[in-house]
């Protein structure tokens, strides 16, 4: 094992994901949310091809005993995606970013209803904690149900933290996959299957895409390509609770990127929540270590999106 070369591929895959979700943003007001999902995901299927070929594991990383369960955690990563990617449209990035650090948190709770999974006074009071946060981020937004203004704000409040739930029921079914299936089947599968699930959206509003937007959504695609084979190259250098809190470097590159590209500047309220999220997020990172919990293989197929 090389601890710090899996630390660097996981910050290399925080910092490309984060720059994928802001070129996302930049086309937002005029390209749909289905329409950007179909984009990432095609174009990170050629990527993910060349990965499994690289790694010798075409085409035995296509072969599958379970096309049902790929469906399923394709469906709720898709809707994961979508509506996070309706979201950047309307709330700065770390915003987005803060709200998204729900998922860890809702999949302990999925995981003990669906999976049976024991869940212990520690990290129910950790999950607890972290949703606390979450309200304290999702609070000045949720004005607008008492009469405030900011209506669209909370509508893209409640898409990402919609995607958030989605994202959280995914997890569960990667967990429910990674007893039979490959890391790389799991991660091909999804792309291929969100491509497809994309394309449902057409009646909905697709646009054409100008040459700039077009260029830089077939850019994103590619990135989520490369930053998935990051993610999952992390994992054959360290051990998931080593690399497991480095996730949380995404808040840092989301407040850079927010304020140089989209001068957005973070409030203390989202800053405070946010704190509380990944002080309850590292918690149960800590605790799943401290209890040999397995969680490497779950990790290497998910993407921040879904």
């Amino acid at each position: 094992m090389h601890p710090l070369r899996g630390i660097g591929f996981k910050l290399a895959s925080v910092l490309v994901f984060i720059v994928m979700s802001a070129m996302i943003k930049t086309t937002a007001q005029h390209v749909p949310a289905g329409q950007a999902v179909f984009f990432r995901s095609f174009f990170a299927i050629p990527v993910i091809l060349i990965w499994l070929v690289w790694t010798r594991e075409f085409p035995a990383g296509l072969r599958t005993a379970n096309p049902l369960g790929h469906v399923w955690r394709g469906f709720a990563g898709t809707c994961a995606m979508g509506m996070g990617f309706a979201g950047l449209g309307y709330l700065p990035l770390p915003e987005v970013t803060a709200i998204g650090y729900a998922a860890p948190l809702l999949t302990v709770i999925f995981a003990a209803m669906f999976l049976n999974e024991e869940v212990r006074l520690f990290r129910l009071t950790a999950v607890a904690l972290g949703l606390v946060g979450v309200m304290i981020v999702l609070s000045p937004r949720l004005t607008v149900v008492s009469g405030g203004a900011g209506h669209q704000e909370a509508f893209g409040a409640m898409l990402v933290l919609g995607g958030a739930v989605f994202s959280a029921l995914a997890q569960v079914f990667v967990r429910k996959l990674v007893a039979g299936e490959k890391t790389a089947t799991i991660v091909f599968y999804f792309s291929v299957t969100s491509t497809l699930l994309s394309l449902v959206t057409i009646p909905f509003g697709w646009v054409v895409p100008t040459a700039v937007e077009a260029a830089t959504l077939v850019a994103a695609g590619l990135l989520g390509g490369v930053g998935q084979i990051l993610l999952t190259s992390s994992y054959r250098f360290a051990d998931a609770s080593v690399v497991a809190p480095f996730d949380y470097a995404s808040m840092l590159f989301a407040l850079g990127f927010g304020w140089f590209f989209f001068g957005e500047l973070p409030t203390v309220t989202m800053l405070a929540g946010a704190a509380l999220v990944v002080t309850a997020g590292l918690l149960i990172i800590w605790r799943e270590r401290a209890l040999g919990l397995e969680r490497a293989r779950q990790r290497k197929a998910m993407t921040p999106q879904g």
